[in-house]
Formats: structure tokens, C-alpha cells, sequence
């Protein structure tokens, strides 16, 4: 499984991130606060393992996969590396990624099917919240030089790896893993603001 691990310097503050809070309580063993993070972030992260694995069922089990790793895993995350949203849906990619690579005949989901994903039911102040989120995330997305834009949509939308970005660039790797760190970066700026 290829690591993705987001840049040191973007801090986050556990105490601004309540997924971060729970991925605590789970490390010492709290069901409850498992069962809350599920609740708050499985519509999200299943999203992310549809968008990758074109059929439901193959997405569902890979969701499982998850949150068996985010309870055995808790412990590992670091809320000075990455944010508990970001560690989240890192998990669920290279899951995702891992089952499209043990099975080659599952083929990428069309883009058409991103419309169909949607949280069970979302409240109006959820969805004003998520739109916020959307149109500053594609704000910042746009601040990002083209080449950073495009390799950080490739990586984490289209779900390709390190390695396969340098095969189409044509880039040496760390080169390709650099660029890719340095826009993480920007964007974490970016959204903070």
C-alpha cells in the first residue's frame, strides 16, 4: 500500500478538529466515540471510496476496511501532520486504491456517479456548511500554480499514485512528490485563512 503522508509543517490544532478528538478517545479504546466518528464522517469517506471503486458493493466492503484500520490505527494519527478529515480519507483512497490493484477488473467509476453520492440526509445548515467548504476549497484550488492544481486533482479525485503521476509527467518521483507536498501546504494556508 502506498503511504501518502500530508506535509509536516501543515499544523492543525486537535482542539479546532473534533474528528481529531474522537481518533483520541478511539486510540484509548472508546466505542462511543468510534461510533460518533462513523457517524460524522462515513457518508464522506464511502464517497471517496465510490468515486474510485465503480461498484457499491466492492465500496462498501472497502469502507468496512477503514474503519477496521481507523480503530486499529487511531493511535498513529498525528494531528501535526494532517487533520483527522485528511488521515480519514487518505485511508479510505489507499483502501480503495489497494482493492482496484488486487482486483484489475474493476474499472474506474464514471464521473457521473459523484452526483449520486450524498449523505443520508442532509440538513439545510449541513448543506450551506458543505457548500462553504466547496466553493473555498476551489478558491484555494485555484491560488495553486496549474501544475500542483493538476497533480493534486489527479492524485486525490482521480485516485492515481505517486508513481504513476511521474510515469505521465514524465518527472522524477520525488520531484512529483514534492510538488504535490508543497501544494498540500498551500492549500492548508489557504483554508486556514
Amino acid at each position: 500500500m502506498t503511504e501518502l503522508t500530508a506535509p509536516q509543517s501543515a499544523l492543525s490544532d486537535p482542539a479546532d478538529d473534533p474528528a481529531a478528538e474522537l481518533l483520541g478517545a478511539i486510540a484509548r479504546g472508546d466505542r462511543a466515540a468510534f461510533e460518533r466518528l462513523y457517524r460524522d464522517t462515513s457518508a464522506r469517506l464511502f464517497g471517496v471510496c465510490l468515486r474510485l471503486l465503480p461498484e457499491r458493493a466492492e465500496a462498501e466492503d472497502v469502507l468496512q476496511e477503514v474503519y477496521a484500520t481507523v480503530w486499529r490505527k487511531a493511535g498513529q494519527f498525528d494531528a501535526g501532520r494532517a487533520s483527522a478529515a485528511v488521515w480519514l480519507a487518505m485511508i479510505a483512497r489507499n483502501k480503495a486504491i489497494d482493492r482496484l490493484r488486487a482486483s484489475p477488473s474493476l474499472r474506474r467509476a464514471p464521473l457521473e456517479l459523484m452526483d449520486e453520492i450524498a449523505d443520508a440526509a442532509p440538513t439545510p445548515s449541513a448543506q450551506a456548511e458543505s457548500a462553504d467548504e466547496n466553493e473555498r476549497l476551489r478558491r484555494c484550488m485555484d491560488e495553486l500554480d496549474a501544475r500542483r492544481r493538476g497533480l493534486i486533482r489527479t492524485a486525490f479525485f482521480d485516485g492515481s499514485t505517486y508513481e504513476e503521476l511521474a510515469q505521465r509527467t514524465g518527472s522524477p518521483l520525488g520531484s512529483v512528490k514534492s510538488w504535490i507536498r508543497r501544494g498540500l501546504i498551500q492549500l492548508r494556508v489557504c483554508l486556514e485563512r
